[in-house]
């Protein structure tokens, strides 16, 4: 019971800052800076959510679906916010904004690059983009030490220089080819965690 009564205060908290930020995204300062006008609440460590292993998350797009396997070990504040934003299906009907030969990146707010918060501590392991399939996190160059919140990125052909610049947390498992496949604009239909 006492657990029940946590989750809908934390729940609360969540839902309250997710209204205040796109009440206030008007308050935007170019198209350069990443909204929010003061940062989100920090997410929970992946030992407080009872995180432990390495869990899967299905993510579903218009050209398929793929299987991404998070890494709590290398970035435990940094799972724990993408589960519970996978969880509750944040993603679900926003774009991959960008694609390129070398990178697919997704799940902006905003559709654009601009949105979500950089209020994420980024979290610097031994995890390489230098392999397909690595999963990491959007930051801002003038946004030093903190990440995105919401916009991950999928790496679809070697890209070491990333190494120890960026978050890395997850590594795509299954469905590579999907990932390859997809377009500018196109969809996340939904996202499933598979297991925590």
């Amino acid at each position: 019971m006492k657990f029940g009564v946590s989750f809908i205060i934390i729940l609360a908290i969540i839902v309250g800052g997710v209204w205040w930020s796109y009440a206030y995204k008007d308050k935007l300062i170019g198209k350069s800076t990443l909204t929010q006008a003061t940062p989100a609440p920090s997410p929970k460590s992946a030992e407080s959510e009872g995180i432990s292993g390495k869990p899967k998350v299905k993510i579903i797009t218009d050209k398929g679906s793929f299987v991404v396997e998070l890494r709590p070990d290398l970035a435990p504040k940094t799972v724990a916010n993408f589960l519970e934003k996978f969880s509750r299906e944040f993603c679900r009907g926003l774009t991959f904004h960008r694609v390129e030969n070398w990178v697919i990146q997704g799940c902006d707010p905003l559709g654009d690059g601009t949105g979500g918060s950089n209020s994420l501590p980024t979290e610097i392991s031994n995890g390489d983009f230098g392999v397909i399939g690595s999963v990491g996190v959007a930051s801002r160059p003038n946004k030093e030490g903190f990440s995105n919140d919401s916009q991950f990125f999928i790496i679809k052909s070697p890209a070491g220089h990333l190494n120890r610049g960026y978050t890395y947390f997850g590594q795509v498992v299954e469905g590579l080819d999907t990932v390859m496949k997809i377009q500018p604009q196109e969809r996340i239909i939904n996202t499933v965690v598979l297991s925590k």
